[in-house]
């Protein structure tokens, strides 16, 4: 029993010698090829062995035959662990290196390939996650393009709905001021029209500048959207009136909501007043609201005749207006842009799909706790 545990004690005290100098080579050697580190870890095991085996030899727990056996062995063993090693680590390296081509690509602003060829399982769940990224990306870089799309046309846009008025407003004072205005009451009337219409676009750029710079402060109160929605009906109703179209309300289930009442006004208005002017005279637009399994659903439907499928994803971007028409009563197409902003900013989602004889804008917001 003596005799072994001195066999394991000298054993373990070679091996762990081989180990401690393993060890210190794998911290020389942590920023070198993978290679060279698995080659360390191969001549670990092997060294540890023969190191074992050489402390027992010198207890003379050995004969000189059995010892020359065994270093044998063990050389034998040494060479073909070390060509493995090799071997495998030169394979793992190739791999790391056509990941990394890879991965230049895709950094340089191109589409993520991944390598052809097989590679271990570390290395294959980088390369999916390298291909995620790149996806994800890819969208990113779209997403951003498109924007920047939307900011020179909106900048383009907003110049020339500026300009216009602005003419209007120059020439009809000028008139005024020299006194040849047929009609001085029409010109203030429509001076004051001009003004009303660059005051709610200067509004709507403000709105539009606190949605998109994160700003927008919101004070949510408990309310019913029964009520909200009657009060953006009744101050629609005019406008309704003006170009022959029926507001309808007759689907309002009075569920309660948490939202700011003043920006989901001036959303129910946008809605209300695009509606209305999309849809010919003598047409209809109907106002629901009722609770599903989301939350609150609150839709606008109106009669514009649809939205075409190549355009439905882009209502709600900014500057859009359905109409490339710069002249009331177009807008400025800031209006839906806002609409989309306010939602998300209540944690709710807005929303458009064609249906029969026009499209469906739909509002889903959080439903508020009973």
């Amino acid at each position: 029993m003596r005799d072994a545990f001195l066999i394991a004690l000298f054993a373990f005290l070679g091996a762990a010698a081989a180990g401690v100098l393993g060890a210190g080579a794998l911290w020389l050697l942590r920023r070198r090829s993978l290679t060279a580190s698995v080659s360390v870890v191969a001549a670990v095991a092997v060294t540890a062995m023969l190191a074992g085996t050489l402390a027992v030899a010198q207890a003379m727990f050995l004969s000189r035959h059995d010892l020359s056996v065994v270093t044998t062995v063990v050389a034998m063993a040494a060479v073909v662990s070390l060509l493995t090693a090799l071997l495998l680590g030169r394979w793992v390296v190739a791999r790391s290196r056509e990941l990394a081509l890879a991965a230049r690509d895709f950094g340089d602003g191109g589409d993520y390939s991944a390598p052809a060829r097989p590679a271990t399982a570390e290395l294959a769940d980088v390369s999916r996650e390298l291909a995620a990224t790149s996806a994800k990306l890819a969208e990113s870089r779209d997403r951003e393009r498109a924007l920047e799309s939307s900011r020179r046309e909106l900048v383009a846009w907003i110049s020339h709905d500026l300009r216009t008025p602005l003419a209007g407003l120059r020439a009809m004072s000028e008139a005024l001021e020299d006194g040849v205005a047929a009609e001085p009451d029409r010109y203030l009337r429509q001076i004051r029209t001009e003004v009303e219409r660059l005051n709610d676009m200067v509004g709507d750029l403000f709105e539009l500048s606190r949605i998109h710079a994160g700003a927008l402060a919101l004070t949510r109160s408990r309310m019913s959207l029964y009520d909200l929605i009657g009060d953006a009906l009744a101050g629609a109703d005019p406008l309704a009136r003006e170009h022959g179209v029926r507001l309808v309300g007759d689907r309002i289930e009075p569920v309660p909501v948490e939202v700011d009442g003043k920006e989901m006004s001036r959303v129910l208005g946008n809605l209300l007043v695009n509606a209305i002017r999309r849809t010919p005279t003598d047409g209809t637009v109907a106002v629901a609201a009722e609770r599903t399994a989301e939350g609150v659903v609150l839709s606008v439907t109106d009669g514009c005749g649809g939205i075409p499928e190549d355009d439905l994803p882009r209502v709600f971007d900014t500057g859009w207006r359905g109409t490339h028409a710069r002249t009331p009563p177009a807008g400025a197409g800031l209006g839906l842009a806002i609409v989309r902003g306010i939602v998300e900013a209540h944690q709710g989602r807005a929303a458009v799909r064609n249906v029969s004889g026009g499209c469906r804008f739909e509002v889903t917001l959080p439903a508020a706790e009973v």
